[in-house]
């Protein structure tokens, strides 16, 4: 997911809260960044605790744009609104499984 917000930050622009400062774009990259160095971290036996604690926050922090996408598209066909809904509670088990590896790495 990190590659797609650098290569098609549109798609996540609308995702970010407006109370937020600096530019939607901004921080669409700047997710895609921090994904691709969380998933960094989880590769390397050494940085493994650390990425899974940077992996917990991670999840945690993008949970409100999740949140707002559901809200957005609440007039959207069914479809639409299924994965904007199903993505709210797949954050547990990845938030759960980032918090478990920060403990056990």
């Amino acid at each position: 997911m990190g590659v797609l917000h650098l290569v098609r930050p549109e798609k996540f622009d609308p995702l970010i809260l407006e109370q937020l400062p600096g530019t939607p774009r901004q921080w669409s990259l700047g997710s895609g960044y921090a994904e691709l160095a969380v998933g960094a971290l989880l590769l390397v036996p050494a940085t493994r605790r650390i990425g899974g604690a940077a992996a917990a926050a991670l999840f945690v922090g993008v949970w409100p744009g999740n949140v707002k996408m559901a809200w957005d598209w609440r007039h959207e066909p069914a479809s639409r609104q299924v994965v904007s809904l199903g993505r709210l509670p797949l954050q547990i088990p990845m938030i759960v499984s980032a918090v478990r590896i920060a403990r056990n790495a």
